[in-house]
Parts: structure tokens; C-alpha cells; sequence
């Protein structure tokens, strides 16, 4: 029977392939072969590229932005629309292997490319035509499926609308929409909503029709221009240190919105590696992670700038001025150190930033990272996992975060601990993008290992002569810089980062120090490869479980001693044997009693009170009319 079922399937899948090639001869022969069409340039309509691309950013992109995007379309620029789809998901749980990247503007830059990366149209590239055009464009017969066969009447759509996170995806191609037609009637564009309205569609149709042409792009003002080429010679200094030193700035920089904040807010750039030196055509350098070893032993940062629709799931707005300059001279070039020898892009040593970037103090390296603490922290939720599951399935739906003092009299000690314990440092992109079965075990052990020695060096370094107390946590300068306290809103696989502790006391937080900063980000954003196989997304998603129990474990610590287990008790009731028996050993790594003195029974409550105090926060409720003021507009995702 089973021999009978499978030779079914084969003759099925050899069917509806045969169909396939059938229909292609049949359109090359009476359309022509495909071939790349110029969207950009002086013949399009400009009012009527402006007019699409309005409704295209107020229908489309919600959707189709992102690694998330339907089938890999995204409709954030032209460039992405003449791109076109892809059937292989991104996400996906099951992958044995890693899958080649396809990051938009790096891998691919012109149709020749995106076509060996089996990328196929939307738009029509045979014999063009108003007609044809329509006939043979995926994204037209899309929509007009749902102007024939619009959402059925009734508050609730039927059962054949799949609308899970991780529901399987079909994507055809113009070849294949008379058979997705015929199978799919209701699943025309946008998918499970109201159709556009007759005069949007009328828009688009005409749109398309003319070939959906896109004018070309108008150059930078001379004051951008001026800017970029001054933050370029900034970031290809040719010293040892200056090298070094921007490869940290790109490492934790590549995914920001930068923009020019003293002169125009509204025009963003991307920091990229290219072939090219400033003053010429940026030519990307493509990596799988930021990294990588270069293509060439030359290389120039870039500041790309941003054509695509700006979208608040991936959006990180970065400003550049001249308080910025300031500051990094003085933390990065200011200070007394020396760099004898550039560091290796080997992978043993590129992925692990505590050997990379030894030679930087760090305490430089902290106060960049906590001058924008809120940036380092939405990272890892606005960055390659995007979609949040890796990362967000492992934090609470709310908690508050504040960060260890930079100021502290034995950060220099600390410095020296772990030059001598970085080996214990070790992340799942060790292993690349394709995790080992054996790998998990070595990073628990390391990470076991790891805690006991921080634990010894703590009972040497901590103590009566310096106790554990409220100091210990920073203030933000004195209220001057609002990134020292902050709250995390995890709503389903998206979250959003505030400035200030909104909402009630939360039943968790984490107090988070340099070490745990800097994993965080090379965990899930420098180090994390949404195209990885399976084993290196469940160890990513593994070694959060254990950077989230020492976050919380450095807030225990605050707490008196007889009150740790009882707190964690109830932060989880019900875990396995295998999460207590870690936390048991980073409240052993905080055996030092703390130095707070507390006036109450309500001693969590107290201590979130003092801590509200030490960083000056900003306290609001989860109301919108209550936090009316705080600016929180470029941080709201809609995942």
C-alpha cells in the first residue's frame, strides 16, 4: 500500500511539473523569454510612481517587509519588487542544513543574480505591453483575484484561511496562477483582508500596465554629501588602533539607521563594507554575518543610503553628530592603550568579541554600548530573528532592565578576569550556521564553568570593604542619560524597548553588566543566522535561556540572602530540575551578602523603588494617555 501511495505522489509531482514546463514554452513562445527590465529611469511617471508606492506602503509592506516577508517579496523599494519572490521560507524549524543567505542589497544586486538564486518575477519581463504587463505579472493577478473573489460576508473568516506564524507558504509563479486560482479563490492580495479600494486598484493596475517604472533617484543635498564623505574618513582611519576600532564601531553598528541629526533627520544610511574607497559607486562586500572575513584583504566602510520604506519592525534610528564624534574620541582615542597587531577573522577568534577586541578597554567598549543602551537592547529584537521567536520566547512578557555602573572602582579587575576566562565565552556561531549535536554540551559547560570562576573572583573582589549595594548599579550620569532604566514589552513574537519603567512593579528584571551586553549582542544579532539549520537556532534559543537566569540572578543579588530563593521560587514555579539546578549555581556565584539596607517585608517591591530612584526613571503607566510624552513613536513594532 505504501509502495502504492508513494509511486502516486511521484507520478502527481511529475505532473504538475510537466504542467509547469508545458505552460513556460507555451508563454516563451508567445511572450518571448524573460529578461531583465529597467524599473528606474527617465521615462516613468513620476505622480504615478509616487501615487503606487503610497498604496504599496499603506496595504503591502506591512506584510511584506522584513525576512518575514510571504515569500521573500518585499515591496519596500522598487528594487524589491523587480527582485521578486522566492519559494523557500526563511523561517523554518526543520532545516538540516544552512541555506544560502539572500539579504536584500547584498546578495543579488542585479537580476542576473537574483535569478540564480531562484528569485522569479512578479512583474512581467517578456514582451512588454499594457496587456501583457497585466497578464504576465504575479503581483497584477494577485490583486485582481481579490477584486473577483472578495472576503466572504461574516465576522470570522472560514477555516480555509490559514493565519499561523508558521503556516506553509505558496507562491506561484505567473506560470502556476491559473492552478492557484482554481485552488485558492479566496487568497488573493492582501491576503485575509479587505480588498484595496476600486480607485487604489485603478492605481495600481495602471501602474503595473506602464510597466512599473520607477523615476530615478534625485543625488544627496551637498550637506549630506559633505557629511557622509566626513563620517567616511572617520571610519576608515588606517592606524592599528583606528582599524580596530572601527571594526568594533561596524560590528555593532551594521544594522542601525544612521542619520545626520544636526541637518536632516529624514534621510538614513547603512554602514557597510565595499570595495571601494569613499568617492566612488559603493560596490557591497556581501557577508553572512558582520564578522566574516572579508572578500578582500582591502576593504573600505561605506554609508549606504537607504532607499527602501522605512518600517518600525526593523527600524533603529542612530544619530551622528558631532556629540557623538566627541564622545567616541574620547572613550576610543583618548585614553592609553596600544594595538601591536591587528586581531584574526579566523572564525575561533572572529565570533568571540572578548578575544577580538581585547586590546580596547573595556570600559570604552561599555560606555559606547550603555550611551545608547536602548539601541543594544532592541537589537536583538529588531535584528536578524526579527520575528522575535528565538529570542523572544525565552523573556517575559514584561520586565525592567538596568545595567551595572561603569564607574565602578573594581571594573579594572573585572577587565582582567575575563582576558583570563575568555575562553569560557563561546557562542553557537562557532560552529557557523550549521550547530553540532555535541556543541550544546561543550557551551553548558563552558557556561557552568564560567559562572563557578566569576563566582570565585566575585568572593575576592566583593565584600565588607566593597559591599553590593545600590551603587553598584548605574545611574545614567547622574539623570542625564534616560538608557539607564528601561522596560521590555513582549507582546507574542515581537517587543518593544522604553526609556523608563513603565507599567507596575514586573515580577522579573535583570540587572545586566558588560559581559552580558556584549553576549547578548553576539548571540542574537552579530552571531545569529536566520538562515541556520535547525541545531543552531535551538542553541541560540538554549543560550538566551541562560544569559536571561544570569541577568535575573545579578538582580537576586541585590536582595538579601534569605530572600533569593523565596523570589525565585515564584519567578518560577513549576521549571524543570535541569533550570533549577543552573540557578542554583549563579545563586551559589553570589554568595556575597548585599550591601542594601532595607526598611520593609516587601523587599522586591523596595528594591525596584530604589532602583527607579538611582536611575532617575521615568515612571508611566501602560496607558497611552499616561505616557503621552515619552517619546516611544519609532520603537512601536507591528509585527
Amino acid at each position: 500500500m505504501k509502495l502504492v501511495q508513494r509511486c502516486f505522489v511521484l507520478l502527481l509531482v511529475m505532473s504538475l511539473t510537466s504542467c509547469y514546463w508545458l505552460t513556460k514554452r507555451q508563454y516563451d513562445k508567445q511572450y518571448g523569454q524573460a529578461h531583465a527590465i529597467t524599473r528606474i529611469g527617465e521615462d516613468a511617471d513620476a505622480e504615478l510612481y509616487s501615487k503606487a508606492r503610497s498604496i504599496i506602503e499603506s496595504r503591502c509592506v506591512v506584510c511584506h517587509a522584513c525576512y518575514d516577508a510571504p515569500c521573500q517579496l518585499k515591496l519596500t523599494s522598487i528594487e524589491g519588487a523587480d527582485r521578486g519572490a522566492n519559494k523557500t521560507a526563511i523561517y523554518d524549524g526543520h532545516r538540516l542544513l544552512a541555506k544560502t543567505p539572500s539579504h536584500f542589497f547584498e546578495y543579488g544586486e542585479g537580476h542576473d543574480e537574483w535569478r540564480k538564486e531562484e528569485f522569479y518575477p512578479v512583474l512581467n519581463e517578456r514582451a512588454q505591453g499594457e496587456d501583457k504587463n497585466l497578464i504576465l505579472s504575479v503581483m497584477y493577478q494577485m490583486l485582481s483575484l481579490k477584486e473577483d473573489q472578495p472576503l466572504p460576508d461574516g465576522p470570522i473568516l472560514p477555516d480555509s484561511f490559514d493565519l499561523s506564524l508558521n503556516r506553509e507558504q505558496y507562491c506561484p509563479k505567473i506560470e502556476e496562477m491559473d492552478d492557484f486560482r482554481k485552488k485558492h479563490a479566496l487568497w488573493g492580495m492582501p491576503y485575509g483582508l479587505p480588498a484595496i479600494s476600486d480607485n487604489e486598484f485603478s492605481t495600481l493596475k495602471m501602474w503595473i500596465a506602464k510597466g512599473a517604472k520607477a523615476p530615478a533617484r534625485p543625488p544627496l543635498s551637498l550637506v549630506l554629501q559633505a557629511q557622509v564623505a566626513e563620517w567616511e574618513v572617520f571610519f576608515n582611519g588606517d592606524t592599528l588602533k583606528q582599524q580596530l576600532v572601527n571594526r568594533y564601531l561596524y560590528e555593532h553598528l551594521y544594522l542601525a539607521d544612521l542619520y545626520f541629526s544636526e541637518y536632516d533627520q529624514n534621510h538614513f544610511f547603512k554602514i557597510v563594507r565595499s570595495y571601494t574607497p569613499p568617492g566612488e559607486p559603493i560596490r557591497i562586500m556581501p557577508s553572512r554575518r558582520p564578522y566574516d572575513p572579508p572578500a578582500s584583504p582591502v576593504f573600505y566602510y561605506r554609508l549606504l543610503p537607504v532607499h527602501a520604506t522605512i518600517v518600525a519592525k526593523t527600524h533603529m534610528p542612530y544619530a551622528l553628530d558631532a556629540k557623538r564624534l566627541e564622545q567616541w574620541k574620547k572613550w576610543f582615542y583618548q585614553v592609553d592603550y596600544d594595538v601591536r597587531k591587528l586581531p584574526s577573522y579566523d572564525l575561533e577568534v572572529a565570533s568571540n568579541p572578548f578575544v577580538v577586541y581585547a586590546d580596547i578597554p573595556m570600559k570604552s567598549r561599555y560606555r559606547f554600548l550603555l550611551e545608547e543602551a536602548q539601541f543594544s537592547i532592541m537589537n536583538f529584537i529588531k535584528g536578524p530573528v526579527c520575528r522575535g521567536k528565538v529570542a523572544l520566547n525565552v523573556i517575559n512578557d514584561h520586565f525592567w532592565v538596568v545595567f551595572a555602573n561603569p564607574d565602578s572602582p573594581t571594573l579594572k579587575k573585572e577587565e582582567e578576569f575575563l582576558k583570563t576566562n575568555e575562553n569560557l565565552l563561546r557562542f553557537p556561531a562557532y560552529w557557523e550556521s550549521n550547530g553540532r549535536p555535541w556543541g550544546w554540551i561543550g557551551l553548558a559547560h563552558k557556561q557552568t564553568a564560567y559562572i563557578k570562576a566569576k563566582s570565585e573572583f566575585m568572593g575576592r573582589v566583593y565584600g565588607k570593604a566593597m559591599p553590593v549595594d545600590i551603587n553598584t548599579i548605574w545611574d545614567g550620569d547622574g539623570g542625564s542619560n534616560p538608557n539607564a532604566a528601561l522596560t521590555i514589552l513582549r507582546h507574542m513574537d515581537s517587543a518593544t524597548v522604553l526609556k523608563g519603567f513603565a507599567g507596575n512593579n514586573p515580577q522579573t528584571a535583570w540587572v545586566i553588566d558588560y559581559p552580558l551586553l556584549e553576549r547578548i549582542h553576539y548571540l542574537l544579532v552579530a552571531g545569529f543566522d536566520v538562515n541556520g539549520n535547525v541545531l543552531h537556532q535551538l542553541m541560540t534559543r538554549l543560550y538566551m535561556d541562560f544569559l536571561r537566569m544570569e541577568g535575573e540572578a545579578n538582580f537576586l543579588a541585590l536582595l538579601p540572602k534569605q530572600n533569593r530563593e523565596k523570589v525565585l521560587g515564584e519567578w518560577y514555579e513549576g521549571a524543570s530540575d535541569d533550570v533549577m539546578e543552573f540557578f542554583d549555581v549563579l545563586l551559589e556565584s553570589h554568595e556575597t551578602e548585599t550591601g542594601i539596607d532595607f526598611k520593609t517585608a516587601h523587599r522586591t517591591d523596595e528594591l525596584l523603588n530604589m532602583l527607579a530612584q538611582r536611575t532617575h526613571a521615568i515612571r508611566y503607566d501602560l496607558h497611552p494617555d499616561d505616557y503621552k510624552d515619552v517619546d516611544i513613536s519609532p520603537l512601536v513594532d507591528i509585527n
